[in-house]
């Protein structure tokens, strides 16, 4: 097989993939594709929750993928499990070659999944469409490497960066296709994040709506009092989908009593030195069950302490064509810069027209 077929194979296989985001956490989503004499004979993409893999549903829907080239995403799990190594299933398909993107990091395979499908004869090809591979699969990779989520900071603003008039008027600047955007970025995170600020400014709801059945991303957030009210939006619809808390060690125990009444988890994180919830702290707890990429939509000072702490991995930037003036709200809060070398960069990746809107995405 050329280099060119398999690089359009993984590209599909990646396509496959992404169908995933936000479903599977803490397993990665990956992509598979068998082929065999140029022909495709099965694919498919890890199920929500986690399980079946990839590799077992492209399988399945094979039947028999004897002398088949088998592309996948991730290198193909190694470790015992609810099932068997999804190596070993390639290895019993018979499968005569495996085509991968990436080394899965995880210490419990890291290299061992690739070595089974060699020690079995098979040839293995690997590095395929790598960065694009580690584009797909960042949440993932940054949660069994640093021990952190993945974090898209969405900021809604006017030309001139306000996100509010002096009054708190905010609903909306941007247009109904930029809002409908948000709600499928939503769909490809696992949850989406707000401070106790924006929680108790918007009283948000923040599920996917307008999107057929979509699944629902676990809505937190950070307050380290818990001093957001129960009986919100988030309080009252906390039994139908998942609302995380994130709080100090000094929040009230009459508030932590109201919010498991309601089905909330709570979540303890060590504070920062203002007494606020640290992110980063707040960050590695969430990771630590589970999470793997999260959508902050909430609030100037929560925006400015992500960046300050270099915990923005992507930022997603919707502009209206619209002014405020600077008696406005900023979208970010104060970044404490003393000279213009200091200031965060972000590299551009895309921008689009959304309705009205655009939509710039940048990188760290």
């Amino acid at each position: 097989m050329s280099r060119e077929a398999d690089e359009i194979h993984m590209a599909h296989a990646l396509r496959l993939a992404a169908r995933g985001l936000g479903t599977t956490w803490p397993n990665p989503s990956v992509g598979c594709v068998l082929v065999r004499d140029g022909r495709i004979l099965g694919r498919g993409w890890t199920q929500p929750g986690g399980r079946p893999h990839a590799e077992r549903v492209a399988l399945a829907a094979a039947g028999d993928a004897t002398g088949a080239t088998a592309y996948v995403t991730l290198e193909p799990c190694a470790h015992h499990g609810k099932t068997s190594p999804c190596a070993e299933a390639l290895v019993a398909a018979g499968v005569a070659r495996v085509v991968t993107a990436l080394t899965d990091p995880d210490p419990r395979v890291a290299g061992r999944g690739h070595a089974i499908l060699r020690t079995a004869g098979i040839a293995v090809t690997e590095g395929i469409l790598a960065d694009e591979a580690r584009r797909v699969t960042a949440g993932f990779l940054k949660r069994v490497t640093q021990g952190l989520p993945l974090v898209t900071l969405k900021l809604a603003t006017t030309l001139d960066g306000r996100i509010a008039t002096a009054t708190g008027e905010s609903r909306w600047i941007t247009g109904p296709d930029a809002r409908r955007m948000v709600h499928a970025m939503r769909m490809m995170h696992d949850a989406v994040m707000v401070g106790s600020g924006t929680a108790a400014a918007d009283d948000p709801d923040l599920t996917v709506r307008d999107m057929g059945s979509p699944h629902q991303p676990v809505r937190i957030v950070l307050d380290s009092r818990l001093a957001h009210s129960p009986d919100s939006r988030l309080g009252r619809s906390a039994k139908d989908h998942p609302v995380w808390l994130v709080h100090g060690p000094d929040a009230p125990g009459p508030a932590r009593t109201a919010w498991e009444a309601t089905g909330a988890r709570l979540i303890e994180a060590p504070p920062a030195a203002d007494g606020r919830t640290d992110p980063e702290a707040a960050l590695r707890a969430l990771a630590g069950r589970g999470l793997t990429r999260i959508f902050c939509e909430g609030g100037a000072g929560l925006a400015a302490r992500l960046i300050r702490q270099g915990l923005a991995d992507d930022l997603a930037v919707f502009h209206a064509g619209t002014l405020i003036g600077a008696e406005g709200t900023a979208a970010l809060g104060p970044l404490g810069l003393a000279a213009l070398a200091d200031a965060p960069r972000f590299t551009l990746r895309e921008t689009r027209q959304i309705g009205a809107d655009t939509l710039s995405l940048w990188s760290a």
